[in-house]
């Protein structure tokens, strides 16, 4: 990016009324004192209570980078590599597998995790998990909209509802007993967290409880629970949407309560989890996050394997869906300008109970309530609204038994899958994979070892480059969605200007991004298949 395409976005912000954002919920422009604000339909603001957890600082840019608006006077689209590294680098998580005595006996080798936020705060959400009571790890991406509040509540608990759903009976039994014996309950699932994840302490018990009336609801059935794996995900997900709706709707224990609940229903949040089980891998998908296979062929050439399917007004698949559950009168109402009722752009998620309710319920909560502005949410019925839901968190779910050649996974919010098609994030992710482990030679010690010598070989390393490369490819991956020209290489301007883009500004050009990135190991791949 040039300084004059520089100077175009930040003239362009400052003298245009009208700028077509990127954002899930329509935008409206307002001219106000020569200042351009960003109202939009449904808030984008911090839905965590005063004094109950931090907004997302860690992946908010520090206020000596970012800009807040772009009417400052010393506007600077100017950053040091080292600051543009730190802020990259901010939501860094990785995490390698190993099996008890050291060897790898896993299919997931490791995982590499990074977020960037555009919004303030960020809306996006991720998790990862290993599970304890029953087979496998779990992988999840939440894009969260008109706040973070759904997001924030679902990646807090859909792990742990899929595998509650996959537990037997005697499992679920010993887990209650436990706890109605108020002795302590053995863990369902490892989190594997980034030091600054956040969760919701206020509501942690009712959460609890309500994963527990779920749990109890599995041993009221009159077999063994038995669900298939993709059985499990659909019923847990569909599970945990309908709690978020029950939960606004039952008494709270106090006014914080209360407004949680809220704040998550009527906020929205797409979903795509992938299970991973050995060789098998399932991805159930809510929403337009994305999940993409790399695999390495045989000729030596890498090759893209979409799991998931964006689910909104571009599918015709979807398009049919909605078409067939409601009546012939709404078809060219059900999508206008390309967005469910002209409001929402993906088709299924969690929460917006405002395009599920009926406009008697939703009148009936919001009356009742405490002021819901000051929560940022608006009694906002959409036209041509008469025969509810239009809206599921019902995941579409795809099966796929692991090859030695499928080399890795990635899982992103469509904030990466807006910058980089499937193909060039394969090859991205083949190529850094490719040049890390040519710049990574074994060591080689020469006796006797001492200090000068250990240091000579670092030297040699950081000669080499290894220092200057992304160690975490999902870095990697949001750097070139960010900075890449039309060469496909890193412009170190467009980058600083794409990090620097004010609140009021950027979220016309990006959105947040969340990426994780799962290698398999290839070796327990084959294994598998020599004794099967």
């Amino acid at each position: 990016m040039s300084r004059t395409v520089s100077s175009w976005i930040l003239s362009s912000a400052r003298s245009s009324i009208v700028l077509q954002g990127k954002g899930r919920w329509y935008s409206i422009c307002i001219p106000n004192r020569n200042k351009i604000k960003w109202k939009l339909i449904f808030s984008k603001t911090c839905l965590y209570p005063a004094g109950s957890c931090s907004s997302d600082s860690t992946f908010s840019l520090p206020k000596a980078f970012r800009h807040t608006s772009t009417e400052e006077e010393h506007f600077s689209f100017q950053l040091s590599p080292a600051q543009i590294n730190h802020i990259l680098r901010a939501g860094e998580l990785s995490h390698k597998t190993l099996h008890l005595n050291g060897k790898n006996a896993n299919s997931v080798l490791r995982f590499e995790s990074n977020q960037l936020a555009s919004n303030s705060p960020m809306e996006d959400r991720r998790s990862a998990a290993t599970c304890l009571q029953t087979a496998g790890m779990m992988f999840g991406v939440f894009d969260g909209h008109a706040g973070a509040a759904c997001a924030q509540a679902v990646s807090e608990r859909l792990l742990h509802y899929i595998a509650v759903s996959l537990m037997s009976r005697q499992s679920l039994e010993e887990i209650e007993l436990a706890v109605e014996a108020m002795k302590p309950v053995r863990p369902i699932l490892q989190r594997h967290r980034h030091p600054n994840d956040v969760e919701y302490q206020e509501i942690a018990s009712q959460y609890f409880e309500n994963l527990r009336v779920y749990w109890q609801h599995l041993l009221d059935l009159d077999a063994e629970p038995g669900f298939s794996l993709e059985e499990a995900m659909i019923c847990a997900f569909k599970r945990l949407d309908s709690d978020i709706s029950l939960e606004v709707q039952a008494p709270q224990e106090s006014e914080l309560m209360r407004n949680i609940a809220l704040q998550v229903a009527f906020s929205g949040a797409t979903a795509c989890v992938a299970h991973i089980d050995g060789v098998h891998l399932h991805v159930a998908n809510t929403g337009d996050c994305r999940a993409v296979l790399g695999v390495h062929e045989e000729d030596g050439t890498w090759s893209t394997l979409p799991l998931t399917r964006d689910h909104n007004a571009y599918d015709e698949f979807e398009i049919r869906r909605l078409k067939r559950e409601h009546p012939r009168s709404e078809e060219k109402t059900l999508f206008v300008n390309d967005r469910l009722l002209g409001i929402l752009m993906p088709s299924r998620a969690f929460g917006d109970v405002q395009l599920k309710w009926s406009k008697e319920l939703q009148h009936s909560i919001l009356e009742n309530s405490c002021d819901v502005e000051a929560l940022n949410i608006y009694q906002y019925v959409p036209p041509n609204y008469h025969t509810p839901p239009y809206l599921t968190a019902e995941p579409e779910v795809t099966y796929h038994k692991l090859r030695s050649k499928d080399k890795f996974l990635v899982i992103a919010s469509d904030g990466l899958w807006e910058m980089l098609s499937n193909e060039k994030v394969v090859k991205l992710v083949a190529g850094h994979l490719t040049e890390l482990n040519m710049q990574k030679p074994p060591l080689t010690f020469k006796k006797p070892i001492n200090l000068g010598y250990m240091h000579n070989l670092l030297l040699q390393r950081k000669s080499k480059g290894l220092a200057s490369l992304d160690q975490n490819i999902a870095t990697h991956l949001i750097r070139h969605a960010l900075g890449s020209n039309e060469y496909g290489e890193v412009d170190p301007e467009k980058l600083a200007a794409m990090l620097t883009l004010p609140e009021d500004l950027a979220r016309m050009y990006r959105d947040d991004i969340t990426v994780t990135v799962v290698y398999f190991n290839s070796e327990t791949i084959e294994d598998y298949y020599r004794k099967h």
